[in-house]
């Protein structure tokens, strides 16, 4: 994580990290379990570089419960099941936890059915959706998930948001790790923002729109004026469309219109859905058809020499190593604010 002035960062062992979470998250009524797991996601995030939304995010987490959105000691429940289809209540539980549960059940169906289908109603902020994808591809499972959110993107040719920038998530099993794919429909996430704001840097590509309508690389500017650029323009801005509907009808719960009433990103609807690719007839070639694409994928010649071309996800083995090693790479201001909790 390259930062602008280096004073503003710590690099902290993961043992330091983790014992101080589970401790304020017990602090705030979670089990001595579920306080283990939500350290492990924060910081599994943050090894892997995704620093948005990993302890960089923490505060935030424990600010939602403090009011109330997030309720630690519930726990996700069926409510509704046919075939290898489920639809759940998370109860307003924590996120990572929910989203966790959901995974492994829809891993569960997908083993007995060769698919399987979890959906959330009124959950919470799953923080890194690429956390479940891992998780299951690195089990032999295809993992394609969705969450929708707050409206903070407009739809394309609209200045006012009314769609969310709902991140999706595909992820494949390769040689025990995995190709994941890990995008909201917003040319950058507003955790990303976040990180450039506090970077005080620009974005490479306009990000979104000032509060004068104007494509802006001010990730301030964009936060002020919640006007996020869809991926792909229309396209993105369509692909967040349907994923919203997706995730209202097969949970139950609620939309991007109903989540935003009340001006709080809470109760939002999931979709999980696992496939056991062990059970396909063509399970024994998939390996080397995988080879195949990826071997001519980086045949692509680089516009810049000094550039690789890389796969969605490749890195994360050799960040995770190296974060190992250096210890996580934490705002010092998140971390004060951390020790005083």
């Amino acid at each position: 994580m390259s930062t602008a002035n280096n004073t503003d960062f710590l690099r902290l062992p993961v043992t330091e990290i983790e014992s101080k979470l589970i401790q304020v998250l017990i602090k705030h009524g979670f089990s001595n379990n579920k306080a283990k797991t939500c350290a492990e996601i924060f910081i599994g995030n943050s090894l892997d570089g995704v620093y948005s939304h990993g302890v960089n995010r923490f505060v935030k987490f424990i600010g939602l419960v403090k009011d109330g959105l997030i309720q630690p000691k519930v726990d996700a429940i069926c409510k509704h099941s046919v075939g290898s289809i489920e639809q759940w209540d998370g109860q307003s539980g924590p996120g990572p936890t929910n989203a966790l549960a959901a995974t492994d059940r829809a891993m569960e169906l997908a083993a007995k059915n060769g698919i399987g289908c979890v959906s959330l109603a009124n959950t919470n902020h799953w923080m890194r959706g690429g956390t479940y994808g891992w998780r299951a591809a690195k089990a032999g499972f295809v993992f394609i998930g969705w969450s929708n959110t707050i409206a903070n993107m407009p739809a394309w040719g609209a200045v006012d948001s009314r769609l969310g920038n709902n991140p999706l998530v595909i992820a494949v099993p390769n040689k025990g790790e995995a190709i994941v794919l890990d995008m909201a429909m917003s040319q950058y996430s507003y955790g990303a923002l976040e990180v450039a704001q506090l970077k005080n840097e620009k974005l490479s590509v306009p990000g979104g729109y000032d509060e004068h309508g104007t494509l802006s690389h001010d990730p301030a500017a964009i936060k002020k004026s919640t006007r996020a650029l869809p991926i792909g323009y229309w396209k993105g801005a369509g692909l967040s469309l349907l994923l919203d509907i997706l995730a209202t009808i097969l949970s139950g719960g609620l939309s991007v219109l109903e989540i935003s009433k009340d001006g709080i990103e809470a109760k939002l609807s999931q979709v999980f859905i696992a496939i056991d690719i062990n059970k396909l007839g063509n399970f024994k070639s998939i390996a080397s058809a995988i080879d195949q694409i990826i071997e001519d994928y980086k045949q692509s010649v680089p516009e810049k020499e000094e550039k690789s071309i890389r796969y969605p996800g490749e890195n994360i083995m050799k960040i995770r190593k190296d974060n190992l090693a250096q210890g996580i790479t934490v705002y010092k201001s998140t971390w004060e604010e951390i020790q005083k909790m």
